[in-house]
């Protein structure tokens, strides 16, 4: 007689790991199912090993920037094996914490690729080896892969996704990234702090094309300071090896020719959903993505999915909250997602933060707001830290001036964004963000500085 849950896990990634835990503190009988390792693509090949090298890039900007403050150092070297190995330190680390906390729950880890059939079913396939489990309800968290674009030639060179740049052999004199995404300019920045010749190529008509205006902005001056080369407005059309270099083609908006020289080629431009353990159901989709609800229920009965197999923020925090309310409504707990308060933070050198709604999209949805900003040129605790190029911007709805927006870009506002988080989640507004007493010198206070600034405009 096959095993028996009440429910059934597919994926072990944040999505995933978090709604099994949700729904055995539940007190449910619950099983995952996981085909490589624990913590998905955000522990193993995406956030944490981007974000660790991330700060040994800081690292590297910080010595060079204390030169100026008269601390001297000796000659800077990199050693890519070390960083490898520290990196590899973090994800082991985080991996056996995930795998301590599902022993704790009591939940049954199958490694193994799950596939789900009709009735329930989990077939599990490990080394050939085939095995059923029945599940009262199903949540599916089998995440996403790296799209690869139809550029003629590209099947042909060698390149490097998201998945496999963190195994690079060597740092390479210079690096072609098709891609001005998040993605795309995180690794910019940490190559470019490697004194690797960057250049960003994206179709659209700036970096981070989803994000505010004015952050798209002041990020692709501080990554041209870097000495990063940014195309805008630019399609790939052929990429091609010549010799030990690969050459980029691309049209300019003007439909000119350019060609771009890179050692090495990374390649960007988004992600796709890991469909493979539902291909048996017909599961309703939305555009590649399977479709769900609040609940996080999909078109069949006693089935949920979370994560990046649903599309939307495509984020590991939004994952956590995906399971917990996927699990939530498994267990017999009714619970629905509210993504309006999902921050969205992108981890480059300055960072950049936001949450709610940009000024741009507030105006397309007609709503009527104003926005304020304060620029951190004014503010002690950045120019201590050596950069004051950022800013924070409050998007207001101008009847009670409650806040429906937030973007920040400046040191460390990716550790900040949760106080504006908060604020919109609570619908607070200018005027008691103005009344909040914040630490001073820090970054932080800004929000208090920018709150006071508008009260002070409307007295006039």
């Amino acid at each position: 007689m096959a095993q028996s849950y009440d429910i059934a896990v597919i994926g072990g990634g944040p999505g995933g790991y978090m709604a099994a835990l949700h729904a055995a503190r539940l007190g449910k009988k619950v099983m995952l199912v996981e085909k490589e390792f624990l913590g998905g693509t955000c522990l193993n090949r995406g956030c944490i090993p981007s974000k660790t090298w991330l700060k040994n890039a800081e690292i590297i900007e910080s010595i060079e920037l204390s030169k100026e403050w008269g601390i001297q150092t000796g000659n800077l070297t990199i050693s890519l094996d070390k960083m490898k190995k520290r990196k590899d330190d973090v994800i082991s680390r985080l991996r056996q914490g995930i795998a301590l906390l599902l022993r704790q729950g009591k939940i049954d880890v199958y490694q193994a690729e799950g596939f789900l059939e009709e009735g329930n079913t989990v077939q599990l396939i490990a080394d050939q080896k085939k095995e059923r489990v029945q599940a009262d309800k199903i949540i599916v968290a089998t995440g996403s892969s790296p799209s690869i674009p139809p550029i003629a030639g590209l099947n042909d060179v060698s390149f490097y996704t998201s998945d496999t740049i963190f195994e690079i052999d060597n740092i390479p004199s210079s690096l072609t990234i098709i891609g001005g995404g998040v993605i795309g300019v995180e690794l910019a920045t940490v190559f470019s702090r490697f004194k690797t010749r960057v250049t960003i190529i994206e179709m659209a008509g700036r970096m981070i094309p989803t994000e505010d205006a004015d952050a798209s902005k002041a990020l692709a001056q501080s990554l041209q300071k870097k000495g990063v080369r940014m195309l805008t407005n630019a399609k790939v059309t052929r990429v091609q090896k010549n010799g030990d270099k690969i050459m980029t083609e691309c049209l300019n908006e003007k439909g000119e020719s350019v060609l771009v020289e890179g050692e090495a080629l990374f390649v960007s431009v988004g992600r796709k959903p890991n469909l493979s353990a539902v291909q048996g159901l017909k599961l309703e989709q939305n555009g590649p993505f399977i479709q769900v609800n609040e609940k996080m229920e999909t078109s069949a009965s006693n089935i949920y999915a979370v994560g990046d197999v649903i599309g939307g923020y495509q984020l590991a925090h939004a994952a956590y909250m995906e399971g917990i309310v996927a699990a939530s409504n498994a267990a017999g707990y009714e619970r629905k997602m509210d993504e309006k308060v999902v921050p969205r933070c992108i981890f480059t050198l300055p960072e950049v933060a936001s949450v709610g709604w940009t000024e741009e999209e507030a105006k397309r949805k007609g709503l009527a707001v104003k926005t304020e900003t304060f620029d951190l040129a004014g503010n002690g605790k950045a120019l201590i830290s050596g950069d004051t190029s950022g800013f924070v911007k409050i998007v207001y709805d101008m009847k009670y001036g409650e806040i429906i927006g937030v973007t920040m870009v400046g040191p460390h506002v990716t550790e900040m964004i949760s106080e504006a988080s908060s604020f919109i989640f609570l619908e607070g507004t200018v005027e008691e963000m103005a009344r909040m007493i914040h630490p001073h010198p820090t970054i932080s206070e800004s929000f208090f500085d920018i709150a006071k600034n508008i009260i002070d405009k409307s007295k006039k």
